[in-house]
């Protein structure tokens, strides 16, 4: 029995392929030094194709079913065998099954941007990537041109020719389809449709085809994003004018929350620079000209003469109109004259003038009565950062 099984293992009887990868396109049945048997079973399945070589060239195909090899059913390789009449002894020849499904994770992209001429933007520079899905449609075509003697012929090694004929047809289809580049995703069935033709009447030569080509994106480079971006957001804003009021508002609220100095000379700075705005150009008293008029306009007969710091005791003051809107507002009771209002920088540059004294009276909304400056932090704290008068020449 031992010879017998030995001789029987010299002849190849079913000859068939299951396929357990995803991306193999063609695969050679390992024959070795094995001869096929005549008579033997050959099995197709669907979406496979086989296909019999001799000697180097290409003898019959078989498309999806199950045969008994005989010279009845191989014209060609009886042809090129010389078998003129029946013959029953085996045979060697190469057996190539070809993958007629459809591959559909393959993709493509720009690898660098393609030059276009837009009607709005003049002269564009575009990326763009998607997928395709390719079979093939002529198995003897496919083995000659493409796939040769490799026994296993992959996707992997026809990517990258597909993908270069992909980007080479990219540009041309968009130029040709004449949409502005803001319009191009209205447009992406239709250029892809474009694309698949005109690689499909390419790629039947190899005996394959583009059944299903898809754009997934066409876009512009980085800067040119950050430049649109620029315009759409001066689009949604609409009126700077009251755009910038806006922020004013916004900024003048996130001071009036920080309580510290500087805060709130952020939110008295805007705060006035906002009302001058909403206030137009009929309304322009300068700050230095209304301190100017304070003097004669709230004068205090009863403040003649300033009494000593450790012993004065004043009642509070009349009541005076409520205060603008600006923030905090300082008075000063200097020389028997209320002086005011200042703003912190008002109250600096009176120190620095030397109207603003330590033990000068000063009052704000809030305070019981008036103070001298140097008991008030928020005023005492001003004359560390003032230079004193320069001396009298």
């Amino acid at each position: 029995m031992g010879i017998f099984d030995k001789i029987r293992g010299e002849f190849i009887d079913i000859i068939e392929w299951t396929d357990d990868s995803r991306d193999t396109i063609v695969w050679r049945f390992p024959r070795y030094e094995n001869e096929i048997k005549m008579g033997a079973k050959l099995t197709v399945r669907e979406s496979q194709a086989a296909v019999f070589v001799n000697e180097g060239q290409v003898a019959d195909a078989y498309p999806p079913g199950m045969y008994t090899l005989q010279t009845q059913n191989m014209p060609i390789m009886s042809t090129l065998k010389g078998w003129k009449y029946g013959f029953d002894s085996p045979f060697k020849a190469e057996v190539y099954f070809v993958n007629t499904r459809q591959f559909t994770d393959l993709k493509w992209g720009t690898q660098n941007p393609i030059i276009l001429r837009d009607a709005e933007f003049g002269m564009v520079r575009l990326r763009a990537f998607g997928g395709y899905a390719v079979r093939v449609v002529e198995p003897v075509a496919l083995l000659k041109e493409l796939a040769g003697t490799d026994p296993q012929f992959r996707t992997e090694e026809v990517s990258d020719y597909l993908r270069s004929m992909v980007i080479s047809k990219l540009g041309p289809a968009i130029a040709a389809a004449q949409v502005p580049m803001l319009d191009l995703v209205t447009q992406q069935d239709q250029i892809a449709g474009k694309i698949a033709n005109a690689l499909n009447l390419e790629l039947r030569e190899v005996g394959i085809e583009i059944s299903k080509f898809l754009i997934e994106n066409i876009s512009v480079p980085p800067e040119v994003e950050a430049a649109m971006d620029k315009r759409t957001q001066m689009g949604v804003v609409g009126d700077l004018d009251q755009y910038t009021k806006f922020q004013s508002a916004n900024a003048i609220e996130a001071a009036a929350n920080n309580q510290g100095g500087a805060g709130e000379g952020l939110g008295i700075g805007l705060g006035m620079a906002l009302g001058q705005r909403a206030a137009g150009p009929q309304q322009q008293p300068a700050p230095q000209q209304y301190q100017q008029q304070a003097p004669q306009q709230y004068q205090q007969p009863q403040y003649q003469q300033a009494p000593p710091q450790p012993q004065y005791q004043q009642q509070a003051p009349p009541q005076m109109p409520p205060p603008l809107p600006q923030g905090e507002q300082w008075f000063v009771g200097a020389n028997g004259q209320q002086l005011g209002p200042f703003d912190r920088a008002g109250l600096g540059q009176q120190i620095s003038a030397g109207t603003l004294a330590q033990d000068t009276l000063v009052w704000k909304a809030g305070m019981a009565q008036w103070t001298p400056a140097a008991q008030v932090p928020e005023v005492s704290a001003l004359f560390g950062a003032t230079p004193p008068p320069l001396p009298p020449s």
